[in-house]
């Protein structure tokens, strides 16, 4: 399951990958909306979940406070 959100110019998008061995891999892409930069930056595996929704949240998260740090 895949979701974009916008938070604070930037576009959010967490995704939870099932794993062959039933855990969810908490992934994550974070992209600038401004024209002038586009630049996007991805983090896999950033750790793992029993549960789709929380690996999603925790994706989220991580996302919101790097977004928070870097600005």
């Amino acid at each position: 399951m895949n979701s974009h959100i916008r938070y604070k110019g930037y576009e959010v998008a967490p995704a939870a990958q099932l794993l062959p061995n039933g855990l969810f891999a908490a992934n994550l892409t974070i992209e600038k909306t401004s024209a002038n930069n586009g630049k996007a930056y991805s983090f896999d595996a950033l750790d793992y979940f029993f549960d789709e929704e929380h690996a999603l949240a925790y994706a989220f998260r991580w996302g919101r406070m790097w977004i928070d740090h870097h600005q």
